[in-house]
């Protein structure tokens, strides 16, 4: 086992990533099911192009902001656990188990099982199978089945290494940022031009108001540009951290935003509007339309890899949040045991795995991705409005990089945030305070955690 007093911050696991591979789980994480699907989502909840565009826009402009104020936060905590170090540094370790204790139960499963049902979905539309056919022996769908055996299989590969996990991170980050750049390209050059048009009202689902509507496209927006906070989960694992995670942070997330306004141009050119919310692959199906049925092999194929990068990235990413709270004591102490062999946290990597097998078994693609973004937004405020907090509590520490733009940049996530979370409070409520409730629920557990702490 790597010696903590070898390494600064006194990090148990090996750093082994440089800036390529910090970059590449950023990117390889974000582009990995929002941008194949999505967009079908966001159709049904906007009624004009105008809006359909904007709402992308502003998604990356929000992402970039959170990217920028996090790349701070980075560089002066380049610990394991990454947001969770930011909360518990800047509000205390009960609000950081809050966040864990979210994970958990909420966040970590609904990533890996809305990942994974996108990479079986385009498995099965390669294959021309219907992957919502039921399984006469099981009781979940045949896409369900599959995403639960690709969370088993990303596991084991995080299990053995993390070099082993790096590797299938870069080749499928370089993979599925070819395919896309592709279909950009053909796009452009190949495919027929629809005029822009509005959605009929009995096209797009139930009335909303313009503001709830776009509030509601914004929160599936927001899933698509998810992966930009989480190469700071790794932080750990970094080389020389305080400069290579501010640069992959804003670099990678910079390089997301460009790629995915070049392939909502490309869906607004090959499916019109009004037909989008039907058509739920709607990279296979605009493939389709330039490149026929070989068109729709590229792309599921390109699709799967990329999810299955994504979702490796994601079991890399949250296993290390279980490990830093194990860390901390404030989980079970296995889960902070180092594999001795393949020097990675063995028993977190179980845990994700376990509940993100039990969720997908249970819950939707919509449903999961809804209860994502709800339940993780909340902590990516706070983490912001940490760097207000450690700024003025804490400003003698080596701060190697300051966030661009601030305090206006971080003010402009915070309010947004407000904004998101506020309009599906309205929207959803239901759903908003049930995953409030999961949430909240960790506060008792915390205290009697606390307790049994101070006993033994």
């Amino acid at each position: 086992m790597p010696d903590p007093s070898q390494d600064r911050w006194g990090e148990r696991l090996p750093r082994r990533l440089g800036l390529a591979s910090a970059i590449a789980v950023l990117v390889g994480i974000t582009i990995g099911s929002g941008i194949f699907r999505t967009p079908a989502v966001v159709a049904e909840r906007v009624d004009t192009t105008g809006l359909f565009v904007a709402g992308w826009v502003l998604g990356g402009l929000l992402a970039l902001a959170g990217a920028l104020t996090y790349a701070e936060l980075a560089a002066l905590f380049p610990r394991t656990g990454g947001l969770y170090v930011y909360i518990r540094e800047g509000f205390g370790s009960g609000a950081a188990f809050l966040f864990g204790w979210a994970e958990l139960l909420i966040i970590r499963p609904a990533a890996l099982g809305g990942i994974a049902i996108v990479a079986a979905d385009y498995f099965w539309r390669l294959l021309g199978v219907d992957g919502a056919v039921d399984l006469a022996a099981l009781p979940m769908s045949l896409s369900q089945a599959t995403a639960a055996v690709l969370i088993v299989v990303v596991a084991t590969v995080n299990y053995r290494g993390v070099h082993l996990a790096a590797l299938v991170q870069n080749v499928s980050t370089v993979l599925k940022v070819g395919a896309l750049l592709a279909l950009v390209a053909l796009g452009a050059a190949l495919a027929p031009q629809y005029p822009l048009e509005r959605i009929p009202q009995e096209a797009a689902g139930p009335a909303l108001s313009p503001w709830s509507g776009f509030g509601l496209a914004l929160v599936s927006i927001m899933w698509a540009y998810d992966g930009w906070a989480d190469v700071s989960f790794v932080s750990g694992e970094v080389r020389d951290p305080q400069r290579n995670l501010p640069r992959a942070l804003v670099l990678g997330t910079s390089a997301i935003i460009v790629i995915y306004l070049a392939v909502n141009a490309v869906y607004l050119k090959l499916v019109p509007l009004a037909r989008m919310p039907g058509s739920p692959l709607i990279a296979a199906d605009a493939a389709q339309i330039i490149l026929g049925r070989a068109g729709v092999a590229f792309v599921s194929a390109s699709v799967m890899v990329s999810a299955f990068g994504a979702l490796n990235g994601s079991m890399m990413a949250g296993s290390r949040i279980f490990f830093a709270m194990a860390e901390d004591r404030l989980f079970f102490r296995h889960l902070a045991e180092v594999h001795p062999r393949f020097q990675t946290p063995w028993g977190a990597i179980v845990l994700a795995a376990g509940l993100g097998v039990a969720y997908v078994s249970l819950r939707t693609f919509a449903e999961l991705t809804d209860q994502f973004i709800i339940g993780i937004w909340p902590f990516y405020a706070l983490g912001v409005a940490a760097t207000f907090v450690l700024r003025r509590r804490r400003p003698d520490l080596e701060r190697p990089y300051r966030t661009w733009g601030y305090p206006v940049v971080p003010w402009l996530f915070l309010l947004s945030a407000l904004y998101l979370l506020g309009n599906y409070m309205v929207s959803e409520p239901v759903l908003f305070f049930a995953d409030v409730a999961v949430a909240l629920s960790g506060i008792p557990v915390y205290m009697w955690w606390i307790r049994r702490q101070r006993r033994t």
